[in-house]
């Protein structure tokens, strides 16, 4: 086995066993930071741990079985996006992969019948509208600075690292950031704090080792946007990719100040937005490093 096949396995492995504990972790710093921000002492950092496995042995009472088939089809997508991403695949690849889990999750609450899981799920369709097009834009960004859009040779491309090229792509990301962490002021169709007048959103109807999956899955989410948003600062010397994994949990601590700060805002904002945005920081970003 060649040592590019090798690194790539284990970075894989790496990714499929270590981030549902950076992701757990990260949850847990989370609420802990947040109950700060807030006056209060908090929970303990491991404290979604102990919930998962607390819903572990809880019955998982379900409306159909197609319920359950649509999370798992949900995690085993959010398995394969962080694998192509962390083994050095092709970008687009990812995202696709990212997108069809969030239309899996979509039709999990669908298939529920619940009105507040379906209102949930109209509005992560909002949300992936919204979003969709920065998302795109940011690949598209990769590859005009790589001339690739394979993960490993945009780390690899000689020079300085995408963000000097790619700027207002990296803003326009950040903005639609909480969409995808589903954070304040764009948490829209669920919430993990319970300021939410749809209860849980799209989540209301899962329970037991179902939701235990889901909130899993999340981890393996949350772990690859931060490996997103550290591509912009990562070059191939390592001491890079080291300060680009800081900027990242710096970016992500970002978003739980703002979670805590500001009000969630109306659907029709976060779309109107996030295309703006898109067209002015995207697109003007992207045809000014073409011209270049």
């Amino acid at each position: 086995m060649s040592n590019g096949i090798l690194s790539t396995v284990i970075m894989v492995i790496c990714y499929l066993v270590l981030a549902p504990f950076v992701g757990g972790l990260l949850a847990g710093l989370d609420r802990k930071f947040s109950a700060r921000l807030q006056g209060r002492v908090g929970p303990p950092v491991l404290q979604p741990f102990y919930d998962v496995l607390k819903l572990r042995e809880k019955e998982a009472i379900t409306v159909n079985k197609v319920q359950d088939f649509y999370v798992l089809c949900f995690f085993l997508c959010m398995l394969l996006t962080g694998a192509f991403f962390f083994g050095g695949a092709d970008l687009l690849l990812a995202l696709f992969t990212l997108t069809l889990a969030g239309v899996f999750l979509v039709l999990a609450a669908y298939s529920s019948g619940s009105p507040y899981a379906q209102i949930g799920a109209e509005r992560e369709l909002l949300s992936m509208m919204a979003y969709e097009p920065m998302v795109l834009f940011s690949a598209i960004g990769f590859y005009l600075f790589a001339g690739s859009f394979s993960v490993s040779e945009i780390l690899h491309t000689p020079g300085i690292a995408p963000i000097a090229y790619l700027p207002l792509v990296f803003l326009g990301f950040l903005y639609i950031l909480p969409m995808k962490l589903r954070k304040s002021p764009f948490d829209l169709s669920t919430s993990h704090h319970a300021h939410q007048e749809l209860v849980k959103g799209l989540s209301t109807e899962f329970s037991g080792s179902t939701l235990a999956l889901m909130e899993v899955a999340h981890w393996y989410e949350n772990v690859f946007l931060l490996g997103f948003i550290a591509l912009f600062f990562a070059g191939s010397h390592w001491w890079t990719v080291l300060i680009a994994v800081i900027i990242a949990i710096v970016c992500y601590f970002l978003e739980v100040l703002v979670d805590n700060s500001a009000a969630r805002m109306k659907w029709q904002f976060a779309l109107k937005s996030a295309w703006f945005l898109a067209l002015i920081l995207g697109f003007v970003n992207l045809v000014v490093l073409y011209y270049l």
